[in-house]
């Protein structure tokens, strides 16, 4: 800064020493520049005033904020394994207050805040800030400082039609899952999907096509407090083994069951406590997803989203490039579209509505 300060003296100096050496030459062309100068500082300052119908189709734009119906203090420290029976009391005790109907989707998306908490107690989120968390579950996630909100109806109607428009969108080669919002896209994040190989596995009773299956559906089922039964043995596990090689319990966070095609073939989107298999084929035919993403899934995708499963191994990004991907599957080689050759493919049915099938690796 100081060298500057003396470069601009200096310049000024030279200036003031070639005027009053040559005071013919340099008069008419500073005339020149401040006859030039005089008309532009003018005609900034001269702003132009809206027209009375531009003025009214500026304030029609500006979005109109709407007080909450209520605001819910928060009393003590919440849990995140107490997490799901508060929230559901608080939509019970202020659902009739409302006149439309009021959901736990809904109260979530009215306060976004609430996202970035649960997205925040992803372990390897918190590894990266020095917090080693055993038990995901005994985190608190709702403080007596915080104050939830119930909306009001204007703002209601507003998120509802956003709810009615998201939908899950993956791409199999990709390996790639995006939460859309119409054409807008809102979230995207890597994936697991299914191996190409079949397997013995005891839950469904012998064995079963590994691949994901493609088509269209919806969310038909959300668990939110999921058993984990192993499908190869049966067995029921509690803890699981990072990508760090550090042991710790299960995390809770909901899994989400889409019918495809009109039918159930036991594929679930729930989280995997080791991201380094996203980005492959590595599960029973389970879509596998990071912590974070998992409650962003679960928070954006409640029962009637839809979901749409692909199998493109060319598409074009928004920029318009054409990207390729490995054709995993082998469905080209094989000679068949994708829908014929997984759609069709049989796999295990969920009976119990609390127990998860899940991968061996979860």
């Amino acid at each position: 800064m100081h060298t500057n300060i003396q470069t601009k003296y200096h310049f000024s100096k030279k200036i003031l020493v070639s005027f009053s050496g040559q005071p013919a030459m340099l008069l008419p062309v500073l005339l020149a520049m401040w006859l030039f100068a005089v008309p532009s500082a003018c005609k900034s300052n001269n702003k132009t005033e809206p027209s009375a119908k531009e003025a009214a189709e500026i304030v029609a734009i500006q979005p109109v904020q709407e007080p909450p119906l209520a605001k819910i203090p928060v009393t003590k420290n919440i849990t995140l394994d107490g997490f799901f029976s508060f929230i559901d009391g608080i939509v019970r005790q202020n659902d009739t207050i409302s006149s439309y109907k009021l959901s736990e989707n809904l109260l979530l998306r009215a306060n976004p805040w609430i996202l970035d908490t649960l997205v925040n107690t992803d372990y390897y989120y918190q590894m990266s800030l020095g917090n080693f968390v055993f038990r995901q579950p005994k985190l608190i996630v709702l403080k007596p400082s915080d104050t939830i909100l119930i909306p009001g109806p204007a703002t209601a109607a507003m998120l509802l039609e956003k709810m009615a428009k998201t939908s899950l969108d993956l791409n199999i080669p990709a390996f790639e899952m995006r939460i859309l919002e119409g054409d807008s896209v809102l979230f995207t994040f890597p994936v697991r999907v299914g191996k190409n190989q079949k397997k013995h596995l005891e839950l469904a009773g012998g064995t079963v096509d590994l691949r994901t299956r493609t088509g269209v559906g919806e969310i038909i089922r959300v668990n939110r407090n999921p058993l984990f039964l192993d499908p190869v043995t049966g067995k029921r596990f509690r803890f699981t083994k990072r990508d760090d090689h550090q042991t710790t319990y299960m995390p809770l966070i909901p899994w989400l069951e889409p019918s495809i095609n009109g039918m159930r073939y036991g594929q679930m989107i729930h989280p995997t406590t080791n991201p380094r298999t996203l980005g492959r084929a590595a599960s029973n035919g389970c879509i596998g997803v990071g912590e974070a993403d998992g409650w962003r899934v679960y928070y954006f995708a409640p029962l009637g989203t839809k979901v749409v499963i692909r199998y493109a191994v060319q598409t074009i990004n928004p920029s318009g490039d054409t990207l390729y991907f490995d054709d995993i599957y082998r469905l080209r080689k094989k000679g068949k579209t994708a829908v014929v050759a997984l759609a069709g493919a049989g796999f295990l049915q969920q009976t119990a509505t609390n127990i998860c099938r899940c991968d061996t690796m979860f």
